[in-house]
């Protein structure tokens, strides 16, 4: 697929995410923006997977280990034909299958999640469990970057990188926000990437709206025999809106009427310019 092709399909899961959280009046627009790009990449050319077969034995798995940006996994299922698009104004409401954190009964999701630093606990074990069974899946798991404060996520990471889970590839979304403010202000995680090297994995720092590093980055993970792989991304939160991009207090809250219509018109103009190239 090409990078044309991926930026009108990272547009439309924006648009999802926006109007998933609009519709909920609840949610968490920030982190789901910054990740619209590797959620798109993931499920529209990286990963082995088949809406057909959702369960399919031999498929690639993704456990959200920040589950609170299931709006924009949902967007990408949806968008990659798991479920109907139109069921994304569902989110958070009453009856619905589409809750604030993934649960495994929903298309497409692998493990449900939303405590933080657990979902790569699970991922871990996927990969341990392809291992012992010689199944040649692969298994990828997205963290945020205010989650490693968790030291759970450390526990696993220890694990994975002794027992050499080289069909596991940790991503960790880099925006520098969390609910409270700057990262490194309320707990430092940093230096993400020397950390993670420290417990035996490959790391590769990335511009997480670049597509052409973004494939790059997979296909080396794939390459690295003996090591887990650390993908950090360097985002911004809120990509892709404006008003969002980058602003601390977008992490949780969902967009009024006019600030869901100003989005809105931001997207369909990208959208509008993204066609024009197409037809260039």
């Amino acid at each position: 697929m090409n990078n044309l092709e991926l930026q009108r399909h990272a547009n439309d899961v924006r648009k999802g995410i926006v109007t998933a959280v609009h519709s909920a009046k609840s949610g968490h627009p920030g982190g789901s923006l910054s990740a619209a790009d590797v959620f798109t990449y993931l499920y529209f050319e990286e990963m082995n997977i088949d809406p057909k077969h959702p369960e399919a034995e031999d498929r690639d798995r993704f456990v959200l280990s920040k589950g609170h940006t299931a709006p924009g996994l949902y967007a990408a299922l949806a968008y990659r034909g798991f479920f109907p698009v139109e069921d994304l104004v569902t989110l958070r409401k009453p009856g619905s299958y589409l809750q604030g954190h993934p649960c495994i009964n929903i298309p497409g999701v692998d493990m449900s999640s939303g405590s933080l630093g657990q979902g790569i606990s699970a991922a871990v074990g996927m990969a341990l469990g392809a291992k012992l069974d010689n199944k040649e899946f692969r298994v990828y798991t997205l963290l945020g970057d205010g989650e490693i404060q968790e030291g759970q996520v450390w526990e696993a990471a220890m694990f994975a990188g002794f027992r050499k889970l080289d069909n596991l590839c940790v991503i960790v979304d880099n925006n520098n926000l969390q609910i409270d403010g700057k990262i490194d202000e309320v707990c430092s995680p940093y230096p993400i990437d020397e950390k993670f090297k420290a417990f035996n994995f490959h790391v590769l720092n990335v511009d997480a709206h670049d597509f052409d590093a973004l494939r790059a980055a997979f296909k080396e993970a794939k390459e690295v025999k003996g090591q887990p792989t650390c993908i950090v991304l360097h985002s911004v939160k809120g990509k892709g809106v404006s008003f969002m991009e980058d602003v601390a207090d977008w992490h949780g809250k969902a967009p009024n009427d006019e600030e869901y219509a100003v989005a809105m018109a931001e997207l369909e103009e990208r959208e509008a310019e993204l066609r024009k190239a197409g037809e260039a």
